[in-house]
């Protein structure tokens, strides 16, 4: 990054953030690959677009406490970061895990915004979330969490103002708990949550829509840039979340052997394929870990480190866990053992110098805010139908979900072409996201 602009922003931004690691990563990242695009637009300077973008519009914090099943009062810490409603009402999911803190919201807010701008639906960037483990708590536990967790965060959402969705620890259970909180408070029932049941109002398909969005993204990507598709191909996919075990369904289904798989406690790998209907139920029917998977499949290895599965050999990678899970020795890995694709289904899961390696060694890589997009997608559908009082069926969702998926991969794959470097996706996408997002602030005026 050589403009004096943003050099000065990001150095800005360092010293008023500096406890803040996920988000200075996250907006150096962006600036340094929209840097191009603002050299041709002087404008940008002038009105000050860049400093108002990396700046949330509004950071929200407040106290959760809730009562355990022995009468034991807990108070945990939640957050809705309100990032930036140029293009449309805050929209970003709700994640409930320990590790969750002011760094890690502000990064998936600012990573949001431009992720809901490539969708191409007017939809602004948000997050939320809270330090609560929903990890061994009963139902009971976990509606009281989530009804005292509303009972805060629901003056500041709505179906035109704010609309938060699922994220990590945050699923049905939960958004049906919270949903019927918003309601009895606000005695009206709006779509203001997404990833709702079937049965009051969410879409058939969200539960899918980020695994298998990805999957559409990765196989087009796989056509355009490498002659290629998923069929055939040996593939490994990390976290068995929503995310993970739908990536790894479609990915089956496209024609591709998913040969490791991994949670929190290990990996699982088989030369011959994952089981992956009983990967799905162990994970999604019991809560389960895929060490009780090992126990039952006993052609499968299983190695507690899920750290090592990236020196597995494989045609294509699909991080779908957590930030930073790769780092530049496991990219090394890949281009070692002749990986020729890695596509992001969890938020920034490589660190900015595995990225640069893989894009260096061109490989084909799909960043998140692009690749991970089918969720929100999905999500902005259910707003839509809500809003018009229609359900749609899944061939319905499932159709404009891949149409959309592969028009995003187009769009990027176009933009970084234009300037050059068709591998760096990573910027293609920061600037295709973001060139909507600034002409809608320079439109609106100083705000």
């Amino acid at each position: 990054m050589t403009n004096e602009y943003l050099l000065n922003i990001y150095e800005n931004v360092k010293q008023k953030d500096k406890n803040e690691p996920e988000f200075l990563q996250a907006v150096y990242e962006v600036l340094n690959s929209i840097e191009p695009y603002v050299n041709e637009h002087p404008e940008l300077e002038s009105a000050g677009v860049i400093e108002r973008f990396v700046e949330p519009e509004r950071l929200i914090t407040f106290r959760v406490p809730w009562v355990d099943d022995n009468g034991k009062v807990h108070v945990n810490r939640g957050y809705r970061v309100q990032f930036n409603s140029a293009i449309g009402p805050y929209k970003g999911g709700i994640r409930l895990h320990p590790s969750v803190n002011p760094s890690i919201m502000k990064f998936l807010g600012f990573e949001q915004t431009l992720k809901n701008s490539l969708t191409g639906l007017p939809m602004g960037g948000g997050k939320g979330g809270c330090d609560f483990d929903p990890r061994g708590k009963s139902d009971l536990e976990i509606m009281r969490f989530c009804q005292s967790f509303m009972t805060e965060l629901f003056r500041h959402i709505g179906a035109d103002t704010d609309v938060p969705a699922g994220d990590i620890g945050t699923g049905a259970r939960e958004i049906g708990y919270m949903f019927g909180q918003y309601k009895r408070l606000k005695n009206e029932w709006t779509g203001v949550l997404t990833g709702k049941g079937l049965s009051y109002g969410g879409s058939i398909g969200r539960t899918s829509a980020t695994g298998f969005g990805l999957c559409y993204f990765t196989n087009k990507m796989l056509e355009v840039m490498k002659n290629t598709t998923l069929e055939g191909k040996k593939v490994i996919v990390s976290g068995s979340g929503n995310v993970g075990i739908y990536a790894a369904i479609k990915a089956k289904e496209l024609g591709a052997t998913v040969v490791a798989l991994s949670d929190i406690s290990g990996y699982v790998y088989k030369e011959s394929g994952i089981d992956l209907d009983l990967a799905r139920e162990i994970k999604e029917a019991k809560r389960g870990l895929l060490s009780e998977y090992a126990s039952i499949d006993k052609d499968c290895t299983f190695n507690p480190n899920p750290k090592l599965m990236w020196q597995v050999k494989c045609d294509v990678v699909l991080p779908c866990a957590t930030q930073n899970e790769i780092d530049l020795e496991d990219a090394k890995a890949f281009v070692k053992n002749g990986v020729i694709a890695v596509a992001e289904g969890a938020n920034m899961p490589c660190t900015l110098e595995a990225t640069n390696y893989i894009i260096e060694n061109k490989i084909a890589f799909a960043p998140a805010k692009a690749a991970n997009a089918g969720g929100v997608m999905v999500s902005g559908f259910e707003m839509s139908q809500n809003s018009m009082r229609l359900a749609w069926t899944f061939e319905e969702v499932d159709e404009k979900l891949k149409a959309q998926m592969e028009s995003i991969f187009m769009e990027v794959h176009e933009c970084a072409k234009h300037y050059d470097n068709m591998y760096n996706t990573v910027l293609g996408a920061n600037i295709s996201g973001f060139k909507k997002v600034a002409a809608a602030m320079l439109a609106q005026g100083v705000c």
